[in-house]
C-alpha cells in the first residue's frame, strides 16, 4: 500500500482499497440458483434433465450423422444455454414467490420496466388501520394507480386516490389496477406486462407536465393529534425535572 511520509495511507490507495469488486458472472449464477432452491428444491432436477435431454439428443443426431464427437461438441454449450434458460425463469418464480404478501411488492415487481416510467418508492396512500397500499406510476399512457391488499379493502381506497388525482388531472387517462390474487386483479408476475400494455396517450413533454402537477398531491402524511400544534409544542419541564 502507497504511504506518505508520516505514514498514513495515500488517497489513491485508499480509493482502490474502497472500490468494490464486481460479482463474476457465475457468482451470479451460484446465487440465482441458491435463492430459487429454497422455494424449488426440484430446480436441480430441472437443471439437470435440461442439460442432459440436450446433450442426449446431440448424441443421437451424432450416431446418425457418424460424427458423434463434432455434435457433442457442438451441442454442449446449447445444453448449458437450455440449463440457464430454465434456470432463469424459475429464479423469476421464485423471486416473485418470496414477495408475495410483503408490503411493497407490487412496487417491486414494477422495478423490472426500465424506460418509459416513473415510479415513486413510497405509496401515495395507506390506510393505517389495514396497511393497504397505493402506488403511483406515470407514463405516456397516463397515470397508473396500483393498490395492494384485497379486493374487498383496497377498491375504497383506490377509489379516493383516483378521485384525488382526477381533480389535478381532469383531462389525463387515469388507470387503476390491483395486485394480488383475489378475482379480478392482477398477479405480481403479470404486473408489469399488465402496465407495459398499455397504449401511449401523453406526448413526453405533457408527461413532464403530469408529473409536476402530481407533486402538488405530495405523498403519505402522518396523522397529527386533533388540538395540538407540532409548530407550538413545548416540553414539560417540570416533567423533565422529575416533579
Amino acid at each position: 500500500m502507497a504511504r506518505t511520509k508520516n505514514g498514513a495511507s495515500s488517497p489513491a490507495a485508499k480509493s482502490k482499497q474502497s472500490k468494490p469488486k464486481k460479482a463474476r458472472w457465475f457468482n451470479q449464477i451460484w446465487q440465482a440458483y441458491q435463492m430459487t432452491r429454497k422455494t424449488d428444491p426440484a430446480i436441480t432436477w430441472w437443471l439437470l434433465g435440461a442439460f442432459v435431454g440436450v446433450l442426449a439428443l446431440a448424441v443421437l443426431a451424432g450416431l446418425a450423422w457418424n460424427r458423434v464427437t463434432y455434435m457433442i461438441t457442438l451441442g454442449f454449450p446449447f445444453a448449458l444455454i437450455a440449463a440457464l434458460l430454465i434456470l432463469t425463469r424459475h429464479a423469476e418464480r421464485a423471486a416473485y414467490q418470496q414477495l408475495e404478501g410483503k408490503p411493497g411488492a407490487s412496487r417491486s415487481a414494477l422495478g423490472t420496466i426500465r424506460r418509459g416510467w416513473t415510479f415513486g418508492d413510497e405509496p401515495v396512500a395507506i390506510d393505517a388501520r389495514t396497511q393497504d397500499l397505493v402506488f403511483r406510476a406515470i407514463g405516456r399512457p397516463g397515470v397508473v394507480l396500483i393498490g395492494e391488499g384485497p379486493a374487498h379493502r383496497i377498491a375504497k381506497l383506490l377509489e379516493a386516490e383516483r378521485k384525488k388525482t382526477a381533480r389535478v388531472l381532469p383531462n389525463v387517462p387515469i388507470h387503476v389496477l390491483q395486485s394480488g390474487n383475489d378475482e379480478g386483479q392482477v398477479s405480481l408476475r403479470k404486473l408489469a406486462n399488465t402496465v407495459r400494455k398499455l397504449r401511449p396517450k401523453l406526448t413526453k413533454q405533457e408527461v413532464a407536465e403530469v408529473g409536476k402537477r402530481l407533486t402538488s398531491l405530495g405523498g403519505v402524511r402522518p396523522p397529527i393529534p386533533k388540538g395540538i400544534d407540532p409548530t407550538r409544542a413545548r416540553p414539560d419541564r417540570k416533567g423533565m425535572r422529575g416533579r
